[in-house]
């Protein structure tokens, strides 16, 4: 079996599944059944709600087993968020800075006169 082929392309609207087979009893049902939100998540977002998951929802060991920075971890978390549905919470402006320090974008001189604003 494979998985769904989804996002698929040029496609906006979530998919209707219209038929669903059971292979042990051999029933098949037809008819229009929505996929729930967590179906149509795209492979990166199901692999992080996979992660997110197994490290009990744990964002610092998430960073920690991707080997990416926090405010990294936070945006793809927020990312999944929007895409089941959710509007995640404003972000802390100090996770940018540090992010652009971390990326080598501003000197630490540049990133402390930032945080004291």
């Amino acid at each position: 079996m494979r998985p769904l082929p989804l996002p698929f392309p040029d496609e906006t609207e979530s998919p209707l599944v219209t038929e669903l087979r059971f292979p042990t009893s051999g029933v098949t049902v037809r008819g229009v059944f929505e996929l729930n939100e967590f179906a149509v998540l795209t492979p990166d977002n199901l692999e992080f709600l996979r992660l997110y998951i197994r490290v009990r929802g744990n964002l610092k060991e998430v960073e920690r087993v991707l080997g990416v920075s926090y405010p990294t971890v936070r945006a793809r978390f927020d990312t999944l968020l929007r895409a089941i549905g959710y509007e995640p919470e404003l972000a802390d402006p100090h996770a940018e800075v540090l992010s652009s320090l971390e990326r080598g974008e501003i000197t630490p001189e540049e990133a402390a006169r930032k945080l004291r604003r």
